[in-house]
């Protein structure tokens, strides 16, 4: 098993301009493109952690709390919260900036969950996340919480 590795070591932040091809007709950007660019940000703290190829196993609801218009920057910030063996899960917090003003405004967040794979797309071990501040600890501890609802959520029998 490789050595554990702080939270920081793999923490990401992406930052696109939000043009009009990314937008729907109000001119936000498209609630789709969103969840790309999520996938695409927790991917990179998940390789970054893993050093490892992965796939993405689940991501949970994504509340769309404010809009991202054209012309502004969309920011996401990917951090590792917990690895479980073979899977970790990655938050993902999406910010809307300003341009001119700098001021940034929370839009979304999500939880992206990804097992790493070996050469022969079979799942492999990914170091333990060691969180270091307050926050780290708090979304390690939550990680635990939301992986017992996911287990139970995909136990349930199906119609």
């Amino acid at each position: 098993m490789p050595e554990a590795k702080l939270v920081r070591e793999s923490q990401a932040e992406m930052v696109e301009v939000v043009l009009p091809n990314d937008a729907n007709p109000l001119g936000n950007i498209l609630g789709g493109k969103v969840m790309h660019l999520i996938d695409i940000a927790a991917a990179i703290a998940a390789h970054r952690h893993s050093r490892s190829y992965v796939v993405t196993a689940s991501m949970d609801h994504v509340d769309f709390l404010h809009p991202v218009r054209i012309g502004e920057l969309i920011v996401l910030k990917s951090s590792v919260n917990r690895v479980f063996h073979t899977s970790m899960e990655v938050g993902v917090k999406v910010f809307a900036e300003n341009v001119l003003t700098g001021e940034r405004r929370h839009t979304s967040s999500a939880f992206v969950t990804f097992v790493a794979i070996d050469d022969q797309g079979k799942p492999k071990p990914i170091p333990p996340v060691i969180p270091e501040t307050e926050e780290d600890k708090r979304r390690y501890e939550q990680a635990e919480v939301r992986r017992r609802h996911r287990l139970e959520h995909r136990a349930r029998p199906r119609n």
